[in-house]
């Protein structure tokens, strides 16, 4: 495979290493110290600075004032955004506006999408359901307007409702990113026979309520209730594969967050390891310490290949032996147990120093933790890709 990147890419990754080149992962309070979230806001100043460098319409087209690159762009991004623990919504805003672009209707990206690119709205998405253990599209139903009370509202699984009638929402969305602070919330739902579609709620609107909650990393979450959420026709994305194409890019993005945390906590491995003496020699040179440090360089470039592949098949729409969601399921097993692998060895590596609050390791783990489990753990993913596996037999 030749995972070489273009030059609209590289340059990307530059401009991104630029602008987070001045971001210190201790700039809030420790998450083990703090009993709530760590702040009650995104990083407003990188937020603009994400805008200014046009990073935060990567992917969108010319069109709305964007790049025009690729989810792999974003992917190299993130990676990027990983290494100093960068506290703002870059994947779900992203994806979410590039996922409008690409199903939702011209007049809803128009009005959305150049003011997303310029970082005038924050847009997050509800991908964990209402536990995290379901398809999060499960947790959310949604029917016509005036369906059921003698108005005018046609089938939801033909045609949608009537022009000018909309749609109507209820259920729960947990562990929403940033949810308080989010302009526009893109909410999965379902339909009255089962058919996965996509809402994009304004967190204003009637009806719709937030309980906070905080993450295992100590940002800022919500649970989004749903209460008779009226939404506009072309607020509702219908389109046959919207959620689950948005959904892989957010687990790809995902995979790509922890294979850049993995490599940041690798590196300052390396660098205490050493410094570290005894017995009047580094303790890098053991080789107990070096062998446990390759194993970790292997988990590594392994996360690295599976989220290349499945980056390539998201941005490409490439054929395979198994539909996308199998290669988006190999790169979540090898992300969510290589960084689980990555930071425990530097914890051990690193002794007692790794626990002190005053050195970042500790906030490494911690948001390793979140990634590890955010979008379901490895074991979810290895049960997704064993049913394909029997539907795609490899021969």
């Amino acid at each position: 495979m030749d995972f070489t990147f273009t030059e609209e890419q590289q340059a990307a990754v530059e401009a991104a290493r630029a602008v987070f080149s001045d971001v210190a992962p201790d700039r809030t309070p420790s998450p083990a110290l703090t009993p709530g979230a760590v702040a009650e806001d995104i990083d407003r100043h990188l937020w603009h600075e994400l805008a200014r460098t046009d990073l935060l319409g990567l992917t969108l087209s010319p069109e709305h004032g964007g790049a025009g690159l690729d989810p792999i762009a974003l992917c190299l991004v993130l990676r990027e955004s990983a290494k100093v623990l960068a506290r703002v919504p870059l994947l779900e805003s992203c994806a979410v506006a590039t996922a409008v672009e690409r199903y939702g209707e011209r007049t809803l990206a128009a009005d959305l999408l150049p003011r997303a690119g310029r970082g005038e709205l924050i847009l997050t998405v509800g991908a964990n359901g209402r536990s995290g253990h379901d398809p999060a599209e499960l947790a959310v139903s949604a029917r016509p307007y005036g369906e059921g009370d003698g108005s005018d509202g046609a089938d939801g699984e033909t045609g949608g409702p009537s022009r000018g009638s909309g749609w109507v929402l209820d259920g729960i969305q947990s562990a929403v990113p940033w949810a308080q602070v989010a302009d526009w919330i893109a909410v999965p739902a379902h339909t009255a026979g089962g058919r996965p579609v996509l809402a994009l709620v304004p967190r204003t609107r009637d009806g719709v309520t937030l309980a906070d909650q905080v993450s295992t990393s100590g940002e800022r979450l919500a649970e989004v209730r749903l209460e008779a959420v009226r939404v506009e026709p072309r607020e509702l994305i219908d389109a046959a594969g919207c959620w689950d194409w948005l959904r892989s890019l957010l687990t790809t993005g995902t995979c790509a967050l922890a294979l850049g945390l993995g490599e940041r906590v690798l590196a300052m491995t390396a660098e205490y390891t050493g410094r570290r003496e005894q017995f009047g020699f580094p303790v890098a040179t053991f080789q107990a310490v070096a062998v446990q440090a390759a194993d970790r360089y292997i988990d590594l470039r392994a996360m690295e290949a599976t989220l290349w592949q499945a980056a390539w098949r998201i941005s490409t729409d490439a054929g395979g032996p198994l539909p996308v969601s199998g290669d988006v399921a190999v790169a979540k097993i090898w992300a969510s147990d290589g960084v689980r692998r990555v930071v425990q060895t530097a914890q051990h590596l690193h002794g007692g120093f790794g626990a002190d609050t005053d050195y970042p390791l500790h906030r490494y783990h911690a948001w390793a933790k979140q990634i590890e489990l955010s979008l379901g753990p490895a074991a979810a993913h290895e049960e997704a890709l064993g049913d394909l596996l029997a539907a795609h037999p490899l021969s």
